[in-house]
């Protein structure tokens, strides 16, 4: 005889993620502090150490995320970067041959801190269920 159980009894195998309004909210909050720390610390110096400092933070703050949230945190960490860490500030501009790297580089900073958590969760999971 076949018996059916319920799949969602017990603790999960891999964590629920965060709600996408929510990652947005910390990546919002961490990029605006991180780029004004950085701002007031050097005086607004080389945007390639903002840019790598903000694929950290989108690629840290995906951990928890879900993949559409991706193109948000990218985009507003890009929002944050082109506003406030490359002249002229306070002004968002585009130059598609700069900007359209940058974006890109923050998107995929997004999904590699995805997948890494994905992957890493999966894992411990699939342990936990072996062993």
């Amino acid at each position: 005889m076949l018996e059916w159980k319920r799949m969602s009894s017990g603790p999960r195998p891999v964590p629920d993620r965060v709600a996408t309004p929510s990652v947005w909210v910390v990546t919002s909050a961490a990029a605006l502090t991180l780029v004004t720390s950085f701002n007031l610390l050097d005086n607004r110096g080389d945007p390639l150490v903002d840019l790598v400092a903000l694929s950290v933070i989108a690629a840290l703050v995906s951990t928890g995320a879900r993949f559409a949230a991706a193109p948000g945190t990218a985009l507003l960490c890009w929002t944050i970067l082109n506003g406030f860490a490359i002249p002229p500030m306070g002004r968002l501009t585009w130059t598609a041959s700069q900007d359209g790297g940058r974006l890109a580089c923050l998107f995929a900073a997004a999904v590699v801190g995805t997948v890494v958590a994905r992957l890493v969760h999966a894992r411990a999971a699939y342990r936990r269920i072996t062993h």
